[in-house]
C-alpha cells in the first residue's frame, strides 16, 4: 500500500524529533544544543551523532525503506524505533503508544505481540531443525506444541521450504537459511516487521530470488515494514517510500519515483544520477490526466508497469496509450513523448 493511499489512516509508527547521541556527554550536550545538533561539535566533545532529528510516519501496510551508506545512521534509527537502543531525545509512537515511556514488561509484550525482526545474521539455533527453529518463538510465548508446529508448518509452505522441515541449518544454503529467519519472524504474526540488511550476506542470484519472495509475501500479507538497506537498487525495487540518510539526518523521504526525478539535496542527486530511470519508474509517474475527448490506442498498460517493460509498445503506437489501475479502470494516458524524455532526454533537466 502506498503512503498516498494510506494517509487517511492513523500511522502505525510515528517519530517526532528523534535523536540518538552516543557518548558520556550526550544528554548534557543535547540539553545545551536546543535541538540544533551540530555533528562536528558533538564529535569534538567526544560524542557521536547516530540519529539527528528524525521525524516521519509509517502507515498501515506501507513498506518504508531506510537507506544510506555505512555510518549514515539507518540501523541506529531502526534500533531506536524497535527500542533495542533507547533514543536520547524525541518521541516514538507505535499505534499511538509512546514506547519510550514503556517499562521492560510492556516492551517485551509489545515485541512478542506486534513486532517481527529479521537481521543480517540469521541467528538460527544449530541444534534445532527448520520446523523447530520456526516454532521456537511461539513456544516461548506459551503456544502449545501442537499449535506451534502447525503454525510453523504453514510458514514453511509460505516461504517455499516444503520438504526441508527436518533439515538442520548447516544443511541449508544461505538463501534457505534466510527464508527460515523470515518464516520464524512471521510465525508470531507481527503487525510490524523490522528488517535490517536481511539480504546483504547473500550472493546476487539468491538476493534477487529473496527479493522476489519478499515482494510475493508482502503482496499476500500486507505488513507494515521498516526495511534497512545500503543497496539503492534494492530500495527502488521494494519500497513504497524511501528515506535516505546521511550523518544521522534524513535527507529526503519520498516515493522512489520522486527521489529519482526530484532529488531534494545534492547528496540525494549523487545517489540517483546513475540510475537508469526507465528501469525504476512506473508508468504512473509519466502519465497525463484522462482527457475523455482524446483518442487512445487499443492497447492498455498498467499504472504499475515499469517503463522499460512497455516502452517499445508505447513508442510504436501513433496514439496515446490508456493507463489502467488494478481494477481495470482508466486512470490516465501516456504519450510517446514522455517515454522518449525518460529514455533519452530527461536527465539533464531533472538534475538541474
Amino acid at each position: 500500500m502506498s503512503a498516498t493511499e494510506s494517509n487517511s489512516a492513523e500511522p502505525v509508527i510515528r517519530c517526532d524529533g528523534v535523536y540518538k547521541i552516543f557518548g558520556d556527554n550526550a544528554k548534557k550536550m543535547m540539553q545545551e544544543s536546543n535541538g540544533m545538533v551540530d555533528a562536528a561539535k558533538f564529535q569534538e566533545a567526544g560524542c557521536i551523532v547516530g540519529v539527528n532529528n528524525a521525524s516521519f510516519e509509517v502507515y498501515p501496510g506501507e513498506l518504508l525503506i531506510i537507506m544510506g551508506l555505512s555510518g549514515s545512521g539507518k540501523s541506529t534509527l531502526l534500533r531506536c524505533i524497535s527500542r533495542l537502543t533507547k533514543a536520547t531525545a524525541g518521541k516514538i509512537y507505535i499505534e499511538g503508544e509512546d514506547i519510550l515511556s514503556m517499562n521492560n514488561k510492556q516492551l517485551i509484550q509489545l515485541r512478542r505481540s506486534k513486532m517481527g525482526m529479521v537481521f543480517q545474521s540469521f541467528a538460527l539455533l544449530p541444534h534445532k531443525t527448520v520446523l523447530e527453529n520456526i516454532a521456537f518463538p511461539l513456544q516461548v510465548k506459551g503456544v502449545s506444541t501442537k499449535e506451534s508446529i502447525k503454525r510453523a508448518s504453514d510458514m514453511i509452505e509460505l516461504v517455499s521450504l516444503s520438504g526441508r522441515e527436518n533439515y538442520f541449518p548447516r544443511e541449508l544454503s544461505g538463501g534457505q537459511q534466510q527464508r527460515v529467519g523470515i518464516a520464524r519472524s512471521l510465525a508470531i504474526e507481527p503487525d510490524i516487521w523490522f528488517l535490517d540488511e536481511p539480504f546483504s550476506a547473500l550472493d546476487p542470484l539468491i538476493r534477487k530470488e529473496m527479493q522476489d519472495e519478499f515482494l510475493r509475501l508482502q503482496g499476500v500479507l500486507s505488513k507494515t515494514i521498516l526495511f534497512v538497506t545500503h543497496d539503492f537498487d534494492e530500495a527502488l525495487r521494494l519500497a513504497d517510500r524511501i528515506a535516505i540518510m546521511k550523518d544521522g539526518i534524513i535527507e529526503q523521504l519520498d516515493t522512489p519515483a520522486n527521489i529519482v526525478l526530484n532529488p531534494a539535496t545534492e547528496y540525494v542527486r549523487k545517489f540517483t544520477e546513475e540510475v537508469p530511470r526507465e528501469k525504476v519508474l512506473k508508468i504512473e509517474s509519466v502519465m497525463d490526466a484522462v482527457d475523455p475527448s482524446a483518442a487512445v490506442a487499443e492497447q492498455q498498460v498498467s499504472k504499475d508497469a515499469i517503463i522499460e517493460t512497455v516502452a517499445e509498445m508505447i513508442l510504436n503506437s501513433d496514439k496515446p496509450v490508456a493507463v489502467i489501475d488494478d481494477a481495470g479502470k482508466v486512470v490516465g494516458a501516456v504519450h510517446a513523448s514522455k517515454v522518449i524524455n525518460v529514455l533519452f532526454g530527461g536527465r539533464t533537466e531533472q538534475a538541474s
